[in-house]
């Protein structure tokens, strides 16, 4: 048909682009998707959900990239939309929005190559891309947007670092609490100093030095991830498994640097305990429980010369086993326990053929000082290591062990020191291979091992002595118990529980991140003092100077021996200040680290909550409506989070450890942030490379035959992969919001598989999704008149029941976010309509509403037709009437060799092999066995068996 000869009123892409325009600005203008809050500003009494049971429905917010949003970033947010649409219609009151998590790296490299302040491309960028969830219908309230850069967010993000800057963990209570009680307790004497003087004695400066030790925000020389090609250190999860930084893949090296840092160690079991009060993928608790990595065994002390070396041990019932010790290279007593000669009798094969002890560490920490943590942690072939020259004494006989150093232990890990057992760990015993070192079995293997060391669980052996006990006999659970109760009764050891997290690293050296509200005194003779300062809440927000040099010092990223320089570190006026903080004038520096990224987004849904709040970064009332405890939900939270797996450890992690720590210090009711998380799948495409690997434009090449790929006359590679601007397979939104209509593309995306699945993505297949709609559209308008065909009839039975089914079908599936079966029941009911021929205004009314969710445009624009003025936002989702889900039943007579021998009742609609089955199942006492030789249905009448 060409273009003249289109009816006026078909739904092409044009008259759906139409629409959608017509209709956001409906939304906008009236602020269609405003949810009210409690109290405050946004308290609405006349809305029509105020005071309604409640829906918090999240997205992880976005970075604002300058590419904008391709066709798979939207996934999560379109099943959102459509998840929070219908719970509007449910009867809740839903708050959906989107902010932006703008600060970072990205933003500030940009500023570094072209000149522009960084604040400036990252405003754009968000301009951008609410410009394109706009253009997609997503029903966000955009009153309560925010951006992690907005100076009135960061200003309580800046809060929020003080109220943990200002909190100690109580081990006692299991909580946090505030540091003006722990000095209290100092003052009143009912803890004691360090130093044992009485609190009284001590100066102002080493009182802040005594608190400042137990705050959950602290300054420490430690060892941290440092990036010279990045000019700034990473947290743990920044680094890639080979070592390399996640960003700009650069080498990342371990350096002792003065950082900041959080005490998210203390919450360790907490942050274990509480995912059983979370709805959550099993696999995301289980990747956080095993980066928690909780152990429970023994502190043991081996005594040295040159002091006591502490290890962390899950086996303390194998110490009889322990033959030789292994510290890190840069284990703090290396230097202290290496003698000056080697002792009388020294295995050659121990001293790496040095010719002193010192001289053989020296060596070995430059060899291990090459290597990434993990390639240090891989099982390598060549097993190497270097004596120390020293001995320790295993407390539970007595005997004297060497003390080693390798590479394979981490000085970041436990207490860098480790005991070796080899008989029952195949590292230990592989080690011992090399440098011929005892091996001692502790654990009986079964009748018959041949292998080398056992793992496995048995009665112990080789575990008695005089100086401790005897663990012979013992399984592995008794033998632990009686050893560390010796341990604990001679002092020589405790029972501990470890883990693997460490505290974590929270000061980047960049210029594009929040400050940090702290300054340091300067002193009456010029010196600086050590001990940070927080800026009282009437100095929030410290905000960022204007500067034009946004870089820090970049360095060979190969060379491990350089130290970051910040850029506010350049900017003196900034860093150089006279501050009244209530004891008089004096002179200050500040802080010129800024915070990492995760900052913001550790907090930013509880500012959705109030975000036009000035006196508090959410007001109780409303902390408790839209996130507090509720039955069934008693860790509170977000009630549906939906975003990648790819943050299941990093932010995650963080958001739940700041989030602890607001409910212990009472500023929020709830102790989880996210009760339920859905992670969706990826958008994937194909990609092309050519025969150098290098990728090409995927809209630019051909398929010249059958598998066959071509780009500008060259033969290339296609592959899968996710859909991204590096593969360059992009396909945006706004192509094909043009070309189908932001409709067709919501309901695509929806039907392509299960949410929460990665599927590929095929534009020629979106025309079904246009189709299925055209037949909706065609079901209630004329498309020469554009007026509604409804007729105003009872619809005959068969539609009704097909009606009532979908109705069903769609509520149940829309509630488990199974949005692709919604999506086919929707299609079967509007095929039932257009084979009627016909379309009763009730069936009309109620396909329009289930569609509305997915494809919100055409919904309104039909129901308008309908003649309804409002918009149907907050129209009642249809109901399934009950009755109309029974199916009619027909009862089969079922004969053997044409006698009756029972009777079965089934559907009237069920499939003859169902009724086969049934009459087969029914007669199986009469057949006695025998095969049948023919079963004979008759539809709705009987069922003859012949044997």
């Amino acid at each position: 048909m060409s273009e003249a000869d289109t009816p006026a009123f078909r739904y092409t892409a044009a008259l759906a682009n139409q629409i959608e325009k017509r209709w956001q600005d409906y939304w906008a203008a009236n602020g269609t998707f405003h949810s009210p809050n409690p109290v405050g500003p946004l308290a609405d009494p006349a809305h029509p959900r105020s005071g309604a049971d409640k829906k918090f429905v999240l997205d992880m917010f976005p970075y604002p990239s300058g590419a904008g949003l391709h066709v798979g970033h939207p996934l999560g947010f379109i099943g959102t939309d459509v998840f929070a649409r219908f719970n509007r219609m449910a009867g809740f009151n839903v708050l959906h929005t989107m902010g932006f998590d703008a600060f970072g790296l990205p933003a500030e490299q940009y500023a570094v190559q072209t000149g522009t302040h960084p604040r400036v491309t990252t405003e754009q960028n968000v301009e951008r891309y609410r410009a394109q969830l706009r253009m997609l219908g997503l029903g966000h309230d955009d009153r309560r947007s925010v951006a992690t850069t907005d100076v009135a967010f960061y200003r309580w993000t800046q809060w929020i670092f003080r109220q943990v800057f200002n909190a100690w963990y109580d081990e006692e209570a299991g909580k946090a609490r505030p540091i003006e009680e722990l000095e209290a307790a100092y003052a009143a004497g009912e803890r004691p100093t360090p130093d044992g003087r009485a609190w009284s004695e001590l100066s102002v400066h080493e009182r802040r030095a005594v608190l400042n030790r137990s705050r959950l925000a602290y300054a420490s020389n430690a060892p941290v991830n440092w990036c010279p090609g990045l000019g700034t250190v990473l947290a743990n999860e920044e680094v890639t498994a080979d070592g390399r930084s996640e960003r700009g893949n650069f080498p990342v090296f371990k350096a002792n640097l003065k950082q900041w840092m959080m005490r998210i160690t203390a919450y360790g079991d907490r942050l274990i305990d509480d995912l059983d009060t979370l709805n959550w993928p099993e696999p995301i608790k289980l990747m956080q429980r095993n980066w928690i990595g909780r152990s429970t065994g023994a502190h043991v002390d081996f005594g040295a010369d040159a002091g006591v070396i502490k290890v962390f041990t899950t086996r303390p019932d194998t110490l009889f086993g322990a033959t030789y010790m292994v510290l890190a290279p840069e284990h703090e007593l290396v230097d202290a326990l290496a003698p000056a000669e080697w002792p009388a009798g020294t295995n050659p094969k121990w001293t790496g053929g040095h010719a002193t002890p010192a001289a053989a560490v020296a060596a070995y920490r430059a060899f291990a000082a090459a290597k990434t943590d993990v390639e240090r942690q891989a099982d390598a072939k060549e097993k190497t290591g270097v004596f120390t020259g020293a001995y320790a004494t295993n407390p539970v006989d007595g005997r004297s062990v060497p003390v080693f150093i390798a590479d394979y232990v981490l000085a970041g890990y436990g207490t860098g020191a480790i005991m070796a057992v080899p008989g029952q760990d195949e590292r230990d015993w592989a080690f011992a291979e090399v440098f011929e070192l005892p091996i001692i079995r502790t654990v009986q293997a079964p009748e018959g091992w041949t292998g080398k060391a056992y793992t496995g669980d048995g009665p112990a052996i080789n575990s008695a002595s005089e100086v401790s006990t005897s663990l012979d006999g013992l399984g592995v659970t008794e033998a632990k118990a009686k050893i560390i109760e010796w341990l604990e009764a001679d002092g020589h050891g405790t029972g501990a529980i470890t883990y693997r997290l460490r505290d974590w690293l929270f000061s980047r050296q960049r210029y594009w991140g929040e400050p940090f509200p702290i300054v340091y005194e300067v002193l009456p003779d010029g010196t600086v003092s050590e001990e940070p300062i927080a800026l009282p809440e009437s100095m929030l927000p410290l905000e960022l100077p204007e500067i034009d040099d946004f870089s820090p010092k970049l360095f060979d990223p190969n060379d491990a021996n350089t130290s970051p320089e910040t850029p506010l570190s350049r900017t003196r006026e900034w860093v150089e200040v006279e501050l009244d903080l209530g004891d008089g004038p004096k002179r200050y520096v500040r802080e010129t680290n800024t915070m990492p990224q995760w900052a913001g987004s550790c907090w930013y849904q509880l500012r959705y909550l109030d975000p036009t709040n000035d006196q508090a970064f959410v007001d109780p009332a409303n902390e408790a409506y839209w996130v507090g405890p509720r039955p069934g939900q008693e860790s509170g939270g977000v009630d549906l989070y939906v975003g990648g797996v790819e943050h299941a450890v990093l932010h995650l992690l963080y958001a739940r450890f700041w989030h602890k720590v607001l409910f212990d210090l009472g500023k929020v009711s709830s102790f989880e942030p996210y009760h339920r998380l859905f992670n969706q799948g990826y958008i994937q495409a194909y990609a092309y490379t050519d025969e150098r690997g290098v990728y090409v434009p995927a809209e630019e090449v051909t398929e010249e035959s059958s598998g066959v790929y071509v780009w500008q006359g060259e033969k290339v590679d296609r592959e899968y992969g996710k859909m991204g601007k590096s593969l360059k397979n992009v396909v945006t939104p706004d192509e094909m919001c043009a070309q189908y209509g932001a409709d067709t593309f919501r309901v695509y995306e929806m039907s392509m598989g299960p949410l929460e699945v990665s599927r590929p993505w095929e534009t020629r297949a979106v025309i079904g999704a246009q189709r299925f709609l055209q037949r909706v559209w065609r079901a209630i308008v004329d498309e020469e008149t554009g007026q509604a065909v409804v007729v105003d009839e009872a619809a005959d039975e068969a539609t009704q029941r097909l009606l009532h089914k979908t109705i069903a079908g769609v509520r149940e599936d829309m509630s488990e976010l199974r949005f692709n079966t919604a999506v086919a029941k929707l299609i079967e009911l509007t095929n039932g309509i257009t084979r009627l021929g016909r379309t009763p205004r009730a069936t009309a009314e109620a396909l329009t509403l289930m569609v509305a969710p997915f494809a919100p445009h055409i919904a309104e624009e039909l129901w308008r037709k309908l003649g309804h003025d409002d918009s149907l936002t907050y129209a009642d989702f249809p109901q399934a009437d009950p009755a109309l889900l029974v199916e009619d039943q027909v009862t089969y007579p079922v004969q053997i060799n044409g006698k009756v021998r029972g009777r079965i009742e089934v559907a009237a609609s069920a499939a003859e092999e169902v009724v086969r089955a049934a009459a087969l199942d029914a007669v199986a006492d009469s057949l006695a066995g025998k095969e049948p030789r023919k079963v004979i249905v008759v539809p709705g009448r009987m069922v003859s068996v012949v044997v």
